[in-house]
């Protein structure tokens, strides 16, 4: 780093000119166009005859935004007001003599009234405060010097006024003499604690000419630069820019010198040592009667700031990459506990490795241990270039093997490291590379109890340089991605002893009768959660069908199990005696004898006479029946329904008859309800569905069944298993 670049002091250029200004032994004021006073220094405050009420008399802020009469004897006042018009107008300085002097131990002595010529120069400097000032009553009166302010546009925006005292006409021209070389000292000590000032900076202050050439030699810029006076004037101070800003900063320097605007600009400057620093560089056009006499410009070293700005937006995209991949890790956490089986878990490993580190592919392989196989979820890698073809096992030489052979991560950045990582086990097979869009492969193995589980694999469209953040939050995916693997692999399993189960449970076929027809429809949930929905139809022993549907709440194995139950005490009690209110009293008290409390279980009942179409019906908390009948809106059965089993209450029966040509639809609650319709909005949808249904469907129960069914599952998702029972009496009489 460059070491010779001075350092930057506290105080700064326009504040030590503020101070110089605020303290200098002359009066000093500027009147904006409205005639009001916009700034004074402390002398002018002294003006004799001053007097501001409610103020101190030597408080230049209070003058703020005040006229001339509101601070002045009126005579003086309609004076100055009466000058600050002509300049106004007019452009054009006006010197007048005769105001009050300006009073106070710290002024200049005054200067002879005779010399006229000398007032407005001896205005611009204040004597020196560290010799005794002459006493202010050698002044008699002070000279003002009114003068217009202008914009860089060459516009007026105020008037500015210098006051000097003038002695009367007995005054010794010595005073003066003594007086102007005060006042030529002073400068030298101004000028002398301003340039070290600049000197003792981080900034280069310089000159330019109207035309934009460097006029003036520049100390601060070749100490930097280490440019002679002959390489630096002109225009060769170009020659130490950076070369990709050298042509920018030439062509925007010369625009501001052709329109006059103000040069703000922001480059780098080769130093000596031959590093580069930035520097910030502003420039400004000093006018002269309306015309730019020469630029002044200052360029301050910002290097460190800029580095420091450098630094904190890299922490910064740090940082908030972490947070973004922290984030991305919690929402696949989340989607990988709702995954329920590997294909879903697969899903999400492939959108989560698309968007947190933009994996053109993803794969989950799972090893079997008994053939020491691996079998690919998601994709085929027979044709990856990072295989070797073929049926992958532990043996064939692939980005996913070796993971699970080392138990580490493989990353390879691209087909050249592939070669090197794989050399003398994989050939590489160059038109399959040159096939594939694949530049670049991470293999993770997936480790249960440090056993081998299978495999996850992302492929990459470019070359790719996994950095270490990178590495640890695959790391921590392929982790989640196990567990997740894990579980679905349990409820897999427990899904399929459940489903195997349950169809176990139910009627392989239904009995044919005579008189009636039966058709039943069982159809799980979508999620793969089995449920505790059943059916059965059976003959009694005295020729009547006894018909059951119920629903135990719950999912999984005990669902399944519960449902088994209940269908096997029904049949037996249904055969010792087959009233429903007898049958449902009688698994009342198994239910309290032998279920959990908690276990909710629902069941509709009916034993009918397929001669007659005579029945009685018993509900223990079930949905109602829909009984459709040709020429009549479909209704729901209006048995009450009465409290679940193993709820302790009398059980009823009611007399349920179907009439040739009608239908009666015993249902779970899979069928109406559901995540975005309520109970009652489907069950009236039902009502409304088979109200729609044409006459042929009517008469054939297997069409209606799948009629109702596709009707009340069409747009929404099924969350739940659905079980339909469906009873018609044909038309034509017994079948």
């Amino acid at each position: 780093m460059e070491t010779s670049v001075p350092r930057q002091r506290d105080a700064s250029d326009s504040a030590l000119v503020d101070m110089l200004m605020l303290e200098a032994p002359i009066g000093l004021a500027l009147f904006g166009t409205d005639l009001r006073f916009r700034w004074v220094n402390a002398a002018l405050t002294r003006l004799a005859l001053t007097r501001l009420e409610g103020h101190a008399e030597a408080d230049p802020s209070s003058y703020a935004a005040r006229r001339p009469a509101d601070v002045w004897p009126q005579e003086i006042a309609a004076r100055a007001e009466a000058a600050l018009r002509q300049v106004l107008a007019g452009g054009g300085p006006v010197i007048e003599p005769g105001y009050p002097p300006v009073t106070g131990a710290s002024l200049a002595p005054a200067i002879t009234s005779g010399d006229a010529n000398a007032a407005p120069a001896a205005a611009d400097a204040g004597a020196d405060a560290s010799e005794p000032a002459p006493s202010s009553d050698l002044a008699t009166s002070s000279c003002a010097s009114w003068f217009s302010v202008r914009d860089t546009g060459g516009v007026i925006v105020g008037v500015g006024l210098t006051l000097l005292n003038v002695a009367g006409p007995s005054a010794e021209a010595a005073g003066a003499a003594a007086a102007a070389e005060a006042v030529a000292a002073e400068l030298r000590r101004s000028e002398e604690r301003y340039r070290s000032l600049v000197q003792g900076g981080a900034q280069v202050v310089w000159v330019a000419a109207p035309d934009g050439a460097m006029k003036e030699d520049s100390p601060e810029w070749r100490l930097i630069t280490g440019q002679s006076v002959e390489e630096y004037l002109g225009y060769g101070w170009l020659e130490s820019i950076h070369p990709e800003d050298r042509d920018r900063v030439g062509r925007d320097w010369r625009e501001c010198v052709r329109t006059g605007k103000v040069f703000d600009d922001r480059y780098r400057i080769r130093t000596k040592a031959g590093s580069y620093r930035h520097y910030d560089v502003r420039a400004v056009p000093i006018e002269r009667d309306g015309k730019i006499a020469e630029w002044v410009g200052a360029s301050t070293d910002v290097t460190s700031q800029r580095e420091a700005e450098e630094m904190r937006g890299r922490l910064t995209e740090q940082l908030s990459a972490a947070a973004l991949r922290t984030a991305r890790l919690q929402q696949a956490t989340s989607m990988l506990a709702e995954a329920l089986t590997v294909e879903q878990v697969v899903e999400v490993i492939t959108e989560v490795g698309r968007t947190a580190i933009g994996a053109l592919r993803s794969a989950v392989a799972l090893l079997d241990p008994d053939s020491a196989r691996l079998r690919v979820v998601n994709d085929d890698l027979r044709n990856a270039p990072d295989s070797a073809g073929g049926e992958l096992t532990l043996e064939s030489p692939s980005v996913m093997t070796k993971a699970i052979a080392t138990r580490r991560p493989v990353l390879v950045e691209d087909p050249e490291d592939l070669r090197r990582q794989f050399e003398g086990e994989l050939e590489i097979d160059p038109e399959r590379v040159a096939a594939s869009d694949e530049r670049s492969w991470v293999g993770l193995p997936l480790l249960a109890a440090g056993a081998p589980l299978g495999a996850l694999r992302f492929s990459f469209g470019r070359p790719r340089k996994i950095t270490e953040e990178e590495r640890v939050f695959l790391e921590a995916l392929a982790g989640q991605c196990q567990l997740a693997v894990e579980r679905a692999g349990l409820y897999e399993r427990e899904h399929k002893t459940a489903e195997t189960l349950q169809r176990s449970l139910l009627p392989d076929q239904l009995p044919s009768v005579p008189g009636l027809v039966l058709v039943a429809k069982y159809r799980p949930a979508k999620n793969m959660e089995i449920g505790g929905d059943w059916y059965d139809a059976f003959r009694l022993a005295d020729h009547r069908l006894a018909v059951a549907l119920g629903d135990v709440m719950g999912k999984g194995l005990t669902a399944a199990a519960g449902m088994g139950r209940v269908r096997n005490a029904l049949r037996a009690l249904a055969l010792t005696d087959p009233r429903p209110a007898a049958v449902l009293g009688g698994l009342d008290r198994l239910f309290s004898a032998t279920e959990q409390d908690e276990q909710v279980t629902t069941v509709a009942y009916l034993v009918i006479d397929p001669e007659t179409g005579d029945g009685v019906l018993g509900n223990a908390g079930h949905l109602p029946a829909l009984v459709l009948e040709a020429g009549h809106a479909p209704r729901f059965d209006q048995v009450e329904a009465g409290t679940p089993l193993g709820w302790a209450s009398p059980r009823k029966q009611h007399a349920f008859n179907l009439r040739p040509g009608s239908t009666a639809v015993f249902y779970s609650d899979g069928l109406v309800e559901n995540r975005n319709r309520g109970l009652d909005a489907g069950l009236e949808e039902l009502a409304a569905v088979a109200a729609r249904a044409d006459p042929d469907v009517l008469a054939s129960p297997g069409r209606l069944l799948e009629y109702l069914v596709e009707r009340m599952l069409a747009g929404h998702e099924q969350d739940d298993d659905v079980t339909v029972l469906v009873v018609h009496v044909p038309a034509a009489g017994p079948q």
